[in-house]
């Protein structure tokens, strides 16, 4: 006797979760209606209205229905790995730092901050009154030099002195014309000349300072173009080379992209970030543009192509994920492995094809080869083609 009470008391119970499920769980006139269970006494309202509604109207006429109601949406193509947008820092395509070769006192500064100069235009002029005096000096010596070979050749071609005497004239004419070369040299190089043409930076020498060979009198930089420095993953190393395209934009200037091409991409990568470093050179023809900015830096690629499926298509068991396919009015399983995610639709490697319907409501109660019934006007928005995916997220 006390087992019959038992029985029927876990009965009750179980009757009084079931009804219980069915009142409160938002799922359950779905469930119930693939089941044909939507008309039992006691179910909520909500059930019936909805498996009339989901009938086209019509009331459900009871019994076990095989026959599931889901929703699909339409594969489409996606393309995978066809942008890369990364951070650059820019660089002056020609820069030079500006030291004096010797040490003396600044006698004239003839530039200022930021003016621009031509290649050898001169930016500081030391103090010289002993290199002019050498040099004056060395001319004299030349002159004399040569006026001595000359008398000693003229005394030759009477005969009246060896060519000894003419050899030895020669070669102090040699070595006059060498210490005034020497004394030349040592006056140019007390003017600081620049190297290039460009425009100075700030200068922080003036007239009176002493310089030695190690003070730095100012930068120069060549900013008619600008080199863009970046780093990119090791899987583009392949689309990347020399005059590749791209758009680069200065974060400070969000709103004036500049076109510009690959100049050079290094021969290794780096072991521990993984990624391979790349200049590319932009123009700079309205002189907007300055060395040390920061530039988001786009490629585009022509990337490869997958199908591309809601986000609630993919499902998931023990064997990986996968998708049901609506094929002849049946549900058809197909493996699907994921090779990128976002927030509108899924690339995966599957044996599915553009234009395909998946199911993406409705799959809980699945199986394969079940008969299933698409909702009108249930189908949600079809995914979005990923023609666009940033270098840190392509691949994932």
């Amino acid at each position: 006797m006390g087992f019959l009470k038992q029985a029927i008391l876990t009965i009750c119970i179980a009757i009084a979760a079931f009804y219980g499920w069915a009142w409160f769980y938002h799922g359950a006139p779905s469930i119930l209606q693939g089941y044909g269970l939507d008309r039992l006494p006691g179910l909520p309202a909500q059930i019936e209205t909805a498996a009339i509604r989901r009938n086209g109207g019509q009331p459900n006429e009871g019994g076990f229905s095989q026959q599931a109601l889901v929703a699909t949406a339409p594969v489409t193509t996606g393309v995978v790995n066809d942008r890369l947008s990364a951070i650059g820092n820019g660089h002056a395509v020609r820069s030079v730092t500006v030291t004096p070769l010797v040490s003396g006192q600044i006698a004239q500064v003839p530039v200022t901050s930021g003016a621009r100069v031509e290649a050898g235009d001169t930016i500081v002029a030391l103090d010289s009154q002993s290199e002019e005096i050498a040099r004056d000096r060395a001319t004299i010596a030349v002159t004399n030099a040569e006026n001595k070979l000359k008398r000693y050749e003229e005394l030759f071609a009477r005969k009246a002195t060896s060519s000894v005497d003419v050899d030895n004239a020669r070669t102090e004419l040699d070595n006059a014309r060498l210490q005034l070369r020497e004394a030349e040299l040592a006056l140019a190089r007390r003017t600081v000349t620049a190297p290039i043409a460009g425009v100075i930076g700030i200068l922080s020498l003036s007239a009176g300072d002493y310089v030695t060979s190690q003070n730095i009198i100012t930068t120069i930089d060549d900013r008619s173009e600008i080199i863009v420095e970046f780093w990119v993953p090791e899987r583009f190393i392949g689309a990347i080379t020399p005059g590749s395209p791209l758009v680069a934009t200065a974060l400070a200037m969000p709103g004036d992209p500049l076109n510009g091409t690959i100049v050079a991409v290094d021969n290794r990568i780096e072991q521990d970030s993984r990624t391979l470093k790349v200049q590319a050179r932009i123009p700079n023809t309205r002189d907007r543009l300055r060395a040390g900015m920061s530039f988001q830096v786009t490629m585009r690629f022509p990337g490869d192509p997958y199908p591309s499926v809601d986000p609630l298509a993919i499902q998931w068991d023990s064997a990986g994920s996968y998708v049901w396919l609506l094929a002849d009015g049946k549900a058809e399983r197909r493996d699907a492995t994921i090779v990128q995610r976002n927030a509108d639709a899924v690339l995966v490697k599957a044996d599915i094809s553009e234009g395909e319907q998946v199911i993406v409501e409705g799959v809980q109660n699945l199986r394969a080869g079940m008969p299933v019934k698409v909702l009108s006007g249930a189908a949600p928005a079809p995914a979005g083609r990923n023609d666009e995916v940033p270098a840190d997220k392509a691949g994932s």
